[in-house]
Parts: C-alpha cells; sequence; structure tokens
C-alpha cells in the first residue's frame, strides 16, 4: 500500500495501443523524479526536513515538488510559467507551496529566461534555499529507474523504440541510459527525442511556430539534463500537428493526454512503420485536462493524421513546419546547446 498519494500519482500506466505501439501513461510524470530527487538530498543530508526548495516550471515540475515536498515535510517554493492555470495555482496553495507566477507574456522564451533571472534574485536574498535544478542536475534521472524496469519487464522486446519530448532531459536519457545497461534488458533501444520548433537543444531555434511553442519538450535555453549523444533521431513537431495527434489519440485510443504525448504519438506511428520488426513506446506524460481548451476543445480543426508525414532532413538548416525528422546518431550536443551554465558543474553525477 502506497504511503503518499504521490506515490500513487507516480507510478505510470503501460497500455498497448496495437501489437507493436505502446503509451507508457502518466497522470504527472515528474512526480517519478521530483520524489526521488527529494529522497536523495534528504538520505544523503544534502537538505533536511524543514528546508525550502525552489525551482522554476512550467507547471508539471511544479505540482511534482509540491507533492515531494508535502511526503517528506519540505518547504516549496515555485517560480511559475505564465502557463501555470488556475487548477494548479489552487493545488499549490492548498499544498502549502509559494507560487510566484510571471507575468503574462506571449513569448514562452522570454519568460524561461525572466524565471531563470528571477531564480538568482532568490537564492542571493535566500541563500539557505536549496535549488533543485530540475533542468540541469542528474538527481531527476533517479527516479525513472523502476520505470525502466517496469518497461523491460512488461514488453519483453530485444528491439525497443523509446519516443518522448526531450524537454529537461531526464525521462528520456534516463530511461534509455537504465535500459541499454540493465543486465536481460533488450538488446537494442534506440531513442527517439521529440521536440517543438524554437527550441535551442538541437537546434531549431531558427525556426518559429505561428501557434506556441510546446511548454516542456523543449527550451529556450541550454540544458544540463540533455544527453545528446543518447538519442538516435528527433522529431520536430508543430502546435497544429500535435494538436492533430492529441485529438487521434482520444478519438482511436481513448487516451486523454497532453500536447506532448500528441507530438510523441505521432511520431511513434511513424518510427512503427519504419521499422515494422520493433516494439515502439512513446510518453504521455500527463492527461489532457490543461489542454482542454487550447487543443481538444477544438477537434474539428484537426488535420487527418494519416495526412500528416514527416519532412526528412540531414541537417537543421532544412527544418520546415510543421514536421521534421533527422537521424541524430548520438552525436554529442553542438552549440548553442553545448553552452552550458557553469551552475551544472554543481550536478550530484549519480546516474
Amino acid at each position: 500500500m502506497d504511503q503518499h498519494i504521490a506515490e500513487s500519482i507516480g507510478r505510470p500506466d503501460l497500455v498497448r495501443l496495437d501489437d507493436r505501439l505502446v503509451c507508457l501513461r502518466f497522470e504527472t510524470m515528474k512526480v517519478v523524479s521530483a520524489l526521488a530527487a527529494v529522497r536523495h538530498l534528504l538520505d544523503t543530508g544534502a537538505v533536511r526536513r524543514g528546508d525550502t526548495l525552489l525551482d522554476s516550471s512550467s507547471g508539471i515540475y511544479a505540482y511534482a515538488l509540491a507533492l515531494a515536498c508535502h511526503r517528506h515535510g519540505m518547504r516549496c517554493h515555485i517560480v511559475g510559467s505564465t502557463t501555470v492555470d488556475r487548477a494548479l495555482r489552487t493545488q499549490l496553495a492548498v499544498l502549502g507551496a509559494t507560487l510566484e507566477q510571471m507575468e503574462p507574456c506571449s513569448d514562452l522564451k522570454l519568460d524561461q529566461k525572466r524565471r531563470v533571472e528571477r531564480i538568482h534574485e532568490i537564492r542571493a536574498a535566500h541563500p539557505e534555499y536549496h535549488w533543485m535544478r530540475q533542468y540541469h542536475d542528474d538527481i531527476h534521472y533517479l527516479g525513472y529507474r523502476t520505470v525502466a524496469d517496469r518497461i523491460r519487464e512488461a514488453t519483453g522486446t530485444e528491439a525497443l523504440t523509446v519516443v518522448g519530448g526531450v524537454g529537461s532531459g531526464a525521462s528520456t536519457g534516463a530511461l534509455a541510459r537504465y535500459l541499454r545497461a540493465a543486465p536481460g534488458g533488450p538488446s537494442d533501444v534506440e531513442l527517439v527525442g521529440v521536440q517543438p520548433y524554437g527550441s535551442v537543444t538541437f537546434g531549431a531555434e531558427h525556426v518559429s511556430d505561428p501557434e506556441i511553442i510546446i511548454a516542456g519538450i523543449g527550451s529556450s535555453i541550454p540544458f544540463g539534463n540533455v544527453s545528446h549523444e543518447l538519442y538516435d533521431t528527433l522529431h520536430w513537431i508543430s502546435f497544429d500537428a500535435a494538436l492533430a495527434g492529441s485529438v487521434d489519440l482520444l478519438g482511436r485510443h481513448a487516451v486523454f493526454a497532453g500536447l506532448s504525448a500528441g507530438a510523441g504519438y505521432l511520431a511513434a506511428r511513424h518510427e512503427r512503420e519504419r521499422a515494422p520488426e520493433r516494439t515502439v513506446l512513446f510518453i504521455a506524460a500527463d492527461t489532457g485536462h490543461r489542454y482542454v481548451d487550447t487543443v481538444h476543445a477544438r477537434h474539428r480543426e484537426a488535420a487527418p493524421i494519416a495526412d500528416l508525414a514527416p519532412r526528412e532532413v540531414s541537417d537543421q538548416s532544412e527544418l520546415a513546419l510543421p514536421w521534421s525528422r533527422m537521424r541524430w546518431n548520438r552525436a554529442p550536443a553542438t552549440a548553442p546547446a553545448t553552452a552550458i551554465s557553469a551552475l551544472t558543474s554543481e550536478s550530484s553525477e549519480v546516474v
């Protein structure tokens, strides 16, 4: 029996959508990484019960960290994106977390930059706060070890392709690393990362999406937790294409999930068709509740996914909306993704 609701929320469902397509469905994915990270910090003496944990978030991690703090008797302070909605603000308040939300801003790149600047201001005023650095500290890989074990046991395949939004790099990177290293695990694990246009992580900052940057799967600043050399293939997917994927995922398979899941679902279906001998698993990081008005209520606008296919490119200069695919071949990062903040040197290097 679970001792706290966070443990239940963090446990994903594995749903086989067809014989070679599997959905790893979370209620709130980052609870997995936040719980394990806070537990590790307590076990190693880096923090103590009652301390304040600090971080920036576009939404999902804020809720995850608030739950982890509630579970372990910690205080939580969040610098939140403009995308944090009323439902989440209410939950954070009742859980005892303090939220500083950025002023409304249509540019998520500027929003992210302002949040980081505010974090530094808070640290200067409160050096006793522990900055979780979800984007740079690899303790956020730890929680995915048990998820990888479950995937290995449930899929029972030797050729597995894992597809998911890159974001901070922790979820997809950790799953690939643990699956590839596990004794008796799949002998062949490929990792496919999904990115929005405009993200610097894999060099798409020069292409803008006329709708929005899909929050949570890209970045306007370099992230230390992204291990570029783990990725075999990249898909860049626009808001409109991801909307079509989200709508089809709900209509065809009854999976109510967020926008990043719709993008991952599109990429996963394409990878499945390219490699009929492989099982393809994609990540649905959260439910669709945050996207009811912006995505699911627009279901009549959704293009049939049969009409969508990626443009194959060999270089980021060829990227084009609404969907591009490129073999990355486990290459190292290129500028500006190599320009990681010096703060990443504080990483615990526990993986």
